[in-house]
């Protein structure tokens, strides 16, 4: 026991403080360096992209392109890392530690596994990939470029998704803060010296993601050793039925949420297509723009989850609700205010990365100004979903993750566009942000009301 948890005295004291504390104060603890996590997260994309925004637009628009990539690694990272950690979250708040290890060990290889089989399929079929994800004759090159090295970085980069959200569910994200902050720092570094110095354009952008990539996950790892944490063992590796189901169980919401937007991206791609390269490079943009406020949003209601998986196996379940209803008032005013600044320095910020293109400022501005409309009604939308999806209600979690870009946004944009053009591919988000938001009334009134019978019985 002590060789795979260092001290078994450290787990009781984190046990009694996930929940004992005052619920608002623990929630905060635990988002400041999840919120921060996840803005480097966003950073990392944003490098690039503001990067080789000085090569020109095509390079932009490239990258634009290889996001949907991005997302589907992150995807696939939020699968084994939210649903290995919901799982140890669980077991540790009954104090059940060997199982909780077990359960570590087969996340993380497993998140291995499908990183190197993603490398081998991208790099055999590399053309065809960069033209599944929206790139057209024109920018092609500069994809094939980029997302060369983002397969091969593919293990690694779905490694360190899966330990930091590991870590973050056992309360300990202060650990993934600092692996990924490290990350982030190199990657900023490394950009302009690739793409610069030694002139390798897309390539060096995507040369230094997987770099600082790498970093992280070793940092990471060694996180993983650190007091009152569950150390990555690889005799403890245990393939079972019962591990997958409740990896499947706890991390189909993500790959719902973020898998959807990958395949609702490279719908957007396509389309945009259809309207030159200058719309491509705007709708990504924006895209990398707003997803810096979902970020911050998904980054407090992962400070949320291990205080729920704690406190719910604990069948503490007035912590639970009392928790979510502080973070739906947080949420709000989050979401209120970078939603009108958004609106109204829309053009400012998308300046930032093509300032020399009036067409690409004119398409993303309002682009980005129609998607900043609904944003506060997503602090009920992600909070809601991640309760849901900590407490195994998968349905129901993965039913709302689907929704916003499979139910709602892919046929809003098959609709709109032939009728609407270049409106359409701007309006069909905000019009799939307040359709989600109605869908998530029930579900999470529904779950709520249950808590509150299990309490008082």
């Amino acid at each position: 026991m002590l060789r795979i948890f260092g001290n078994v005295k450290d787990l009781d004291e984190k046990y009694i403080r996930m929940v004992e504390t005052p619920v608002e104060r623990l929630i905060l603890r635990m988002a400041i360096p999840t919120i921060s996590i996840m803005l480097i997260s966003a950073l990392y994309n944003m490098a690039d992209t503001y990067f080789v925004g000085w090569i020109g637009t095509r390079a932009t628009a490239a990258v634009g392109v290889s996001f949907p990539l991005m997302m589907l690694i992150q995807a696939m990272g939020f699968f084994f890392g939210h649903g290995s950690g919901n799982y140890i979250s669980r077991q540790m708040g009954a104090q059940n530690w060997d199982v909780a290890a077990a359960m570590a060990a087969t996340g993380f290889i497993s998140a291995l596994i499908c990183g190197a089989t993603l490398m081998i399929s991208g790099l055999v079929f590399l053309d065809t990939f960069a033209r599944f994800f929206g790139a057209t004759e024109e920018i092609l090159p500069y994809t094939c470029d980029y997302v060369f090295y983002i397969f091969i970085g593919a293990p690694w980069m779905l490694g360190s998704l899966a330990l930091n959200n590991m870590l973050r569910f056992q309360g300990s994200a202060n650990y993934g803060m600092i692996g990924m902050i490290s990350g982030a720092v190199l990657n900023i570094a490394l950009d302009p010296l690739f793409i610069f110095v030694f002139n390798m354009g897309v390539s060096g952008a995507a040369l230094a993601t997987i770099i600082s990539q790498f970093v992280s996950c070793c940092l990471l790892l060694v996180g993983c050793s650190c007091k009152g944490n569950i150390r990555i063992n690889p005799r403890k590796f245990s393939p079972q039925f019962k591990f997958y189901k409740e990896i499947v169980r706890g991390g189909l919401p993500s790959l719902f949420r973020q898998g959807f937007a990958s395949i609702a991206t490279i719908c957007l791609n396509h389309a945009a297509g259809s309207y030159g390269v200058a719309v491509i490079a705007a709708i990504s943009i924006v895209q990398r723009v707003t997803i810096i406020a979902n970020y911050a949003l998904l980054g407090l209601g992962q400070g949320f989850q291990p205080v729920c998986g704690f406190n719910y196996g604990a069948e503490r379940y007035d912590r639970v609700i009392k928790g979510f209803w502080f973070c739906v008032k947080v949420s709000f005013v989050i979401m209120l205010f970078l939603s009108v600044a958004g609106f109204f320095l829309a053009s400012q910020i998308v300046a930032l990365f093509r300032r020399d293109d009036a067409e690409v400022i004119l398409v993303g501005a309002l682009a980005l100004q129609l998607q900043c409309i609904p944003f506060p009604l997503m602090s009920w939308v992600i909070p809601n979903n991640m309760m849901l999806q900590t407490i195994g209600k998968a349905f129901e979690a993965s039913l709302l993750a689907f929704a916003r870009q499979g139910l709602f946004l892919l046929p809003a944009l098959f609709i709109l566009t032939p009728y609407l053009g270049v409106f359409g591919i701007q309006l069909c988000q905000p019009i799939a942000d307040f359709a989600t938001f109605l869908l998530s009334i029930p579900l999470g009134l529904r779950v709520l009301k249950e808590m509150k019978e299990n309490k008082s019985a």
